[in-house]
């Protein structure tokens, strides 16, 4: 069996995800992983999924823009190579948290510092409704910070970059961030 990813973009509404799923299973391929959310009124879906080695990628995306014609949504599908996991034997995960108000850059500004120190984000959610109101606008972002990381120095540069930007951050082991926002 070979891996694909595939990629759905487009305006929200019932019944795209049973529709990219029920080709899906009439092309007998296997969903290994979905990630699927809705940002404002754009459905973005991607899927990882396991085909027969006679099933090309063109004739897939074919299938699925013909399922999806009449919502004019966009598709696209890869091939996906054996690759070794991005998973970070050697990391510890932290979440970042910032609030505060809606300017450009914030994400740019908060992942240059967090790029610089070698940390991949594994995770972002940003929820920006606009305005001044500091709880009203929240990125959250979830990182792998390698061990060998100076990580106070890192949270030394990206408490001097909140600071600079009117944010209030947080920066937490994950464990920590999930026992204390658990409900």
């Amino acid at each position: 069996m070979k891996k694909a990813v595939i990629s759905v973009l487009g305006t929200d509404g019932p019944g795209i995800i049973a529709t990219v799923t029920d080709v899906l299973y009439k092309l007998d391929c296997n969903i290994e992983n979905v990630s699927q959310t809705i940002l404002q009124t754009e459905f973005s879906g991607i899927f990882i999924i396991g085909m027969d080695q006679s099933l090309g990628e063109a004739v897939l995306e074919g299938h699925l823009r013909h399922a999806l014609a009449d919502r004019h949504m966009t598709v696209h599908v890869k091939h996906l190579p054996p690759a070794p996991p991005m998973e970070c034997p050697t990391c510890d995960p932290f979440v970042i948290t910032t609030r505060g108000p809606d300017q450009k850059g914030l994400v740019a500004r908060i992942t240059r510092i967090i790029a610089d120190f070698g940390v991949n984000v594994t995770n972002l959610q940003a929820v920006f409704k606009g305005g001044d109101d500091p709880d009203a606008n929240i990125m959250i972002y979830e990182v792998d910070i390698p061990v060998t990381t100076d990580t106070e120095a890192l949270r030394k540069a990206l408490r001097a970059k909140a600071a600079e930007l009117e944010l209030t951050i947080s920066i937490q082991h994950k464990n920590v961030f999930e026992a204390i926002n658990r409900i």
